[in-house]
């Protein structure tokens, strides 16, 4: 005899089936489910100790929230410790609620249900995370004086990026940390050096208002004031390109470490009918030494190696003493004297 299936549990079955073929959706398959939580790694227990929670993931939801300090002591009833395999807990379908039982600092002990993201989601938002702890940290050693940015690749999406936050980061500011650490490359550095080395030709003073020059007038939004630019060893191609470029233009100081040294052109050439192969196809020489790109990372004015553990603990010292150098440049920029605007009227 056969098995009986209602039409409507049928045509449900169907049409998630459909969507996860379509979509390429892995709700079907197991993933290790992540919080959106990071624990404390030399916490003993009982439980596993939240170190922070990562702004804008599951966990930082009015209904779903924990706060650093909380303990997580059990997932789906099953107690955790930091000694144990903990994806023999949280591997599953993402596509479902996890209860997790939760100490909270005042000892009281909670149930929380809460919708897991894949690793891959986290690394996004851990990302986001990031830069905003930089912002903030900029900010508050700065007194609000400095602006920070991260420009994730040379592409123009994140090219876009960098123009808005000209604008959100960079209001009112004296200074901008420009951060092109762990940027694999692409082919946007010219766009940046044409918003950050505009000439500037003349002063504007439009009725009622103050002095300036006319955005609109620009081809991007631009940024005149002093700027301090980060790199390391992960900093490839394009990237360096730029780094080369800030220090030989004279438009920052450079800090962090040298770059990977690994600048050339490719494109592609078709090898029979094994498939495609990469071919260099242009050089990029420093023009103040003609010296070559490649083999030849960009170095800094600044070297200042991380110690291990350090940035995953929330301690930069690249940036710390990036914000130093560029406090050191605004007081010297401030300085410079400006010309006294005349009015043809007092002549």
């Amino acid at each position: 005899m056969g098995v009986g299936v209602s039409c409507r549990s049928l045509k449900s079955f169907l049409r998630r089936a459909a969507k996860s073929s379509s979509s390429g959706s892995s709700s079907w398959n197991e993933e290790t489910a992540h919080f959106g939580l990071r624990f404390e790694e030399d916490f003993k227990g009982p439980g596993l100790k939240v170190r922070d929670v990562i702004h804008g993931s599951p966990a930082d939801l009015d209904r779903s929230r924990i706060e650093a300090g909380d303990s997580v002591l059990a997932v789906n009833g099953q107690e955790v410790d930091p000694g144990m395999n903990l994806p023999d807990v949280l591997n599953g379908l993402l596509d479902q609620e996890y209860l997790l039982k939760v100490q909270g600092a005042d000892a009281e002990v909670r149930e929380v249900s809460i919708r897991p993201i894949s690793f891959s989601a986290a690394r996004s938002l851990l990302y986001e995370h990031w830069i905003r702890h930089n912002q903030e940290w900029v900010e508050e050693k700065s007194g609000g004086k400095l602006g920070y940015l991260h420009i994730q690749g040379m592409n123009m999406t994140s090219f876009y990026r960098f123009e808005q936050d000209l604008y959100a980061v960079g209001a009112g500011k004296e200074g901008l940390v420009i951060d092109v650490r762990e940027n694999g490359g692409g082919s946007t550095t010219d766009h940046l050096l044409t918003a950050l080395t505009q000439p500037v030709h003349a002063i504007t003073k439009p009725r009622g208002g103050g002095e300036g020059y006319p955005h609109d007038r620009k081809i991007y939004a631009s940024w005149n004031k002093p700027i301090i630019v980060l790199c390391n060893q992960n900093s490839f191609s394009n990237a360096e390109i730029f780094s080369h470029a800030i220090k030989s233009l004279g438009r920052g100081q450079v800090v962090g470490v040298p770059t990977a040294g690994g600048v050339i052109s490719t494109g592609s050439a078709s090898v029979m009918d094994v498939g495609r192969i990469r071919v260099p196809f242009r050089g990029w020489y420093v023009k103040s030494t003609g010296e070559d790109m490649e083999l030849n990372g960009a170095v800094p004015n600044f070297i200042v190696w991380p110690r291990p553990t350090e940035i995953p603990n929330g301690k930069d010292r690249q940036l710390m003493k990036a914000v130093k150098v560029l406090q050191e440049e605004i007081a010297t920029w401030k300085k410079q004297e400006q010309p006294k605007l005349i009015k043809a009227s007092d002549r």
